[in-house]
C-alpha cells in the first residue's frame, strides 16, 4: 500500500492497521506509517478511529532510537478468546487461542472424519462448547476449523476431499455459526499451519512457504504477510505436481504421477508395508526411522527429495524468504536433511542465500493456533464492516485477534 492509496478514514486502510496490530507486526504509529507508507498524520487517522471504538488502545511508552517515547499500541480488549481445532484423520487437536497468541487448555480428542460431518462435527462442537463454557462463554468471539481438505474460502464449504469421505460441498462455516451464533472459519490444514507459524515468525519474513507433511501434503503461501489462497483458494496444490519419479502411479486426484503417489506419509505406509505387515500406520514408520531403521530411513530420505525437487521449483519462482516444514514427517532429521539439500541444488544460489529453512516452531499447534487466529481476525472484520455502515458510537468491546508469544 502506497502513501496515496493510504487514505485517512478508508475501511480498507483501517483494516489493515487493526490487522497489523493484531497480528502483533506493529506497535506504534511508527511501526504502521513504516510498514503501510502512508504519512504520519494518515495513520493518526485511522488509528484514533480505532481508538475511539475501543477496538485499539494506546499505553505506557517504549523506547525509540530518537525523538519522543512512542506509545504502545495494544488492542482494546484482554479477556476475550476464540476455540478451535484442527482436525485430522483419526484426532482432532482442540484448545482455545487467548489474546496475544497463548494456546490455553489444548488437548487431543478422537475425532472419526471418515463418518462424515453430521456425525463427527456435533461431537467436536460439543468437546469446543465445553472449552468456552470453562474460560467463559460470554467472551467467546469466533470458532475456528482446520481441515484435512481443500476448503471454498467464499462459501466456507468443503469441496473434492480426497480423504474426507462424506464431506464434499458440506457447509461447515455455515453449520458452525449455526451451532455457536458466532463468526467461524473453516480453512485448509496448511492454510492454518502457514497463518500459525507467520504469526511467531520475524516481521521481515513477509513471504513464506510453509509445508505439511503427513499421511498427505499440503503447502500454505504467505505473501507480504497475508495468506494467499489463488483464484480458486486451491494455491499451493503442490502434491499433483506430475515428478518424473512417480512415473504412471495412478493418485487419487486421478491423474497419474503426483508428488504425493512417490513422497506423502500414506505412500510410505503402503510401501513398506507390502514387504513389512507390522507397519500399520505412519506412526510406525516415523518410529521405525527414529530407531534409525534402514528401510524406513531410506523411505524417508527419499520422499525427502522427491518433495524439495518440486519445491525448489517454486522457490525459484516465488523467492521466498522462508521454507517451514510441519506434519509428522517433519520431526525426522532424514527428511528435513533431503529437503534442504535439494533446496540448494536445485535452487539458483540468489534464491537461497538468505532463505531459512526449517521446521515449524509451533510444532503440532501451529495449525491450531492458525485456525484460531483466523476465527478471531473474522471477527474483527464483521467489527469493522459494522464500523463502517454506522456512525460513531460508544465504544464497544473490542474483538481481539491475536499475536502469538515469541
Amino acid at each position: 500500500m502506497t502513501e496515496k492509496s493510504a487514505r485517512a478514514g478508508s475501511p480498507p486502510l483501517v483494516a489493515r492497521v487493526l490487522e497489523l496490530v493484531a497480528a502483533g507486526r506493529a506497535s506504534s504509529r511508527t511501526e504502521l506509517a513504516a510498514l503501510l507508507g502512508a504519512a504520519p498524520s494518515t495513520i493518526s487517522t485511522a488509528v484514533g478511529q480505532l481508538v475511539e471504538r475501543g477496538l485499539i488502545a494506546e499505553q505506557g511508552t517504549q523506547s525509540s532510537t530518537g525523538g519522543r517515547p512512542r506509545k504502545v499500541l495494544r488492542l482494546g480488549s484482554t479477556d476475550e478468546f476464540a476455540v478451535a481445532a484442527d482436525v485430522g484423520g483419526r484426532h482432532a487437536r482442540v484448545g482455545v487461542v487467548l489474546p496475544g497468541g497463548t494456546l490455553a487448555d489444548a488437548t487431543t480428542v478422537p475425532f472419526a472424519v471418515g463418518e462424515g460431518p453430521e456425525v463427527a462435527l456435533p461431537l467436536l462442537a460439543d468437546t469446543l462448547e465445553s472449552l468456552a463454557e470453562v474460560r467463559g462463554r460470554e467472551r467467546l468471539r469466533g470458532v475456528g476449523l482446520s481441515l484435512p481438505g481443500p476448503v471454498d474460502p467464499a462459501t466456507g464449504t468443503v469441496t473434492l476431499p480426497s480423504r474426507m469421505p462424506g464431506w464434499n460441498e458440506f457447509p461447515v462455516t455455515e453449520w458452525l455459526e449455526e451451532r455457536f451464533g458466532l463468526p467461524a472459519v473453516s480453512e485448509n490444514d496448511a492454510n492454518s499451519m502457514a497463518l500459525g507459524e507467520h504469526a511467531v515468525r520475524p516481521p521481515e519474513q513477509r513471504q513464506s512457504i510453509t509445508v505439511k507433511v503427513g499421511s498427505a501434503i499440503g503447502t500454505g503461501i504467505i505473501v507480504d504477510g497475508r495468506l494467499y489462497r489463488g483464484a480458486a483458494g486451491v494455491a499451493g496444490e503442490i502434491t499433483h505436481v506430475r515428478i518424473d519419479a512417480a512415473g504412471d502411479k495412478p493418485c487419487g486426484c486421478g491423474n497419474t504421477g503426483c508428488l504425493e503417489t512417490v513422497a506423502s506419509g500414506a505412500t510410505l505406509v503402503r510401501e513398506l508395508s507390502a514387504a513389512r505387515p507390522e507397519i500399520r500406520s505412519l506412526e510406525d514408520v516415523v518410529r521405525l526411522a527414529n530407531e534409525a531403521d534402514p528401510e524406513a530411513t531410506g523411505a524417508v530420505r527419499r520422499a525427502g527429495k522427491y518433495l524439495g525437487e518440486v519445491l525448489a521449483a517454486n522457490v525459484n519462482f516465488f523467492n521466498p524468504d522462508a521454507v517451514y516444514l510441519g506434519g509428522i514427517l517433519s520431526t525426522l532429521d532424514p527428511l528435513v536433511a533431503a529437503v534442504r539439500s535439494q533446496l540448494y541444488e536445485g535452487c539458483h544460489p540468489l534464491a537461497t542465500t538468505h532463505l531459512v529453512i526449517e521446521r515449524v516452531s509451533l510444532g503440532a499447534n501451529a495449525g491450531l493456533v492458525g485456525a484460531g487466529q483466523a476465527a478471531l481476525q473474522h471477527a474483527l472484520e464483521r467489527t469493522l464492516a459494522t464500523m463502517s455502515a454506522a456512525p460513531p458510537a460508544a465504544p464497544i468491546r473490542a474483538t481481539r485477534a491475536t499475536r502469538t508469544a515469541r
